[in-house]
């Protein structure tokens, strides 16, 4: 048994986000092919056509800015045979769609992801982000891997660990510029091989992760809908950053895909650690368990 842990990363290029937040989906290899296939009847259920086609990505950005709730609100709820037609009209005809069209589009847009964490839920997918505070200090030295992707590891593994005793993982970015990646892949080759908790979980994850178009490859793109989801509406006692309380329904669907796991900790045999953590300080020692 072995999954695929794709991941993404919201916030990162220090935009308006709240929280930066480095998110994951685990799927397991024998759900995956059925899982994208799903995925992409209900694009096609949604939106009439592919709404991934040409340039348009299925990004959280995209499907659920604060316009398209604005939009999806300007009607009432709209059959949802006729709005896959009007849609596909509004996507082919930008130029000369009307207020029902795009209010049609932007009611299948918010169908639609909710409809993809649905899918998640039924192939038992996993979530795993971790959430960086604002004023987390930032590590120094290109040569350590970043604390927000050891902790995330760290989840991965526990859960490989609670599934099976064998099973396996492999990692998924979304491709970076080149000396980024051969730099990410510098990172995780030496945590691996040189830190203790590193070496203890090359037994469960490869080390050496595969890197994809985000646009081309739907683990990413749901990774990106999840860290979208969290940066924006996931709030804890520790994450006090106004929230839009308009992706409250999106949060409760992606907080039922975390994964639960106990362990020992400081003598304490329960002690529980949650698939999503806070990070307040990059340079080590700095995550709680997770909310």
């Amino acid at each position: 048994m072995s999954y695929f842990l794709f991941l993404d990363e919201s916030g990162h290029d220090h935009g308006p986000s709240p929280y930066e937040v480095l998110a994951g989906v685990a799927i397991e290899d024998q759900h995956l092919w059925n899982l994208i296939l799903a995925i992409q009847e209900a694009e096609l259920r949604h939106f009439g056509v592919r709404y991934s086609a040409r340039d348009r990505e299925l990004k959280g950005k995209k499907l659920l800015k604060t316009k398209a709730f604005r939009h999806a609100a300007q009607l009432g709820q709209i059959d949802p045979d006729e709005r896959r037609l009007l849609a596909r009209s509004c996507l082919q005809n930008p130029g000369v769609a009307g207020i029902r069209e795009v209010t049609a589009l932007a009611q299948a847009k918010l169908a639609y992801v909710s409809e993809v964490f649905e899918i998640c839920a039924r192939f038992r997918c996993k979530a795993f982000a971790s959430i960086i505070l604002k004023d987390a200090p930032v590590t120094v030295g290109a040569e350590y891997l970043r604390k927000d992707y050891a902790y995330l590891f760290e989840r991965f593994y526990y859960f490989l660990e609670d599934v099976d005793a064998r099973s396996l993982g492999a990692i998924v970015f979304d491709e970076l510029e080149k000396s980024q990646s051969h730099l990410l892949i510098e990172q995780m080759d030496s945590y691996f091989k040189r830190s203790a908790n590193g070496r203890q979980r090359s037994g469960r994850i490869i080390p050496e992760p595969f890197f994809v178009h985000s646009e081309l490859t739907t683990g990413v793109q749901i990774a990106d809908l999840i860290a979208y989801v969290v940066s924006w509406g996931f709030r804890t006692t520790q994450l006090t950053e106004r929230s839009r309380p308009e992706l409250q329904s999106f949060v409760t669907q992606v907080c039922r895909l975390r994964h639960r796991a106990t362990r020992e900790v400081d003598g304490n045999p329960n002690f529980l650690i949650w698939s999503f953590a806070v990070i307040t300080d990059l340079r080590g020692g700095g995550a709680l368990t997770g909310p």
